[in-house]
């Protein structure tokens, strides 16, 4: 797969994790396990880059005698998740172009 392209599909799926309440790291590692295998070094990264870009926030908080991180998405990460939404319509209709000539598609 293009780099590019899994790169902005990450950055979705874990805005996606945030969505509908703050979470932290491992908890964001397991909510996505079912759907897509992802390594800490990884996410630390997105999450790093989607704070960057003003699509979450960091706060830190006291939990079981440790600090731990949790992030919140923001209205722009918001927006993005919309975005993509509007996109992979597109997506899937090249999709369906391509592979028309597979048997995929229905004449």
């Amino acid at each position: 797969m293009d780099i590019q392209l899994k790169r902005g599909l990450l950055d979705i799926c874990v805005l996606a994790a945030i969505k509908d309440e703050d979470s932290y790291g491992y908890k964001i590692i397991k909510d996505m396990k079912p759907y897509i295998e992802l390594s800490e070094s990884t996410l630390y990264t997105i999450l790093k880059r989607l704070e960057s870009a003003n699509m979450l926030t960091v706060r830190t908080a006291e939990h079981g005698g440790r600090l731990r991180k949790y992030y919140r998405i923001t209205k722009d990460g918001v927006k993005r998740i919309e975005e993509f939404k509007e996109d992979w319509k597109e997506i899937v209709s090249i999709y369906r172009f391509v592979t028309k000539e597979d048997g995929d598609e229905k004449k």
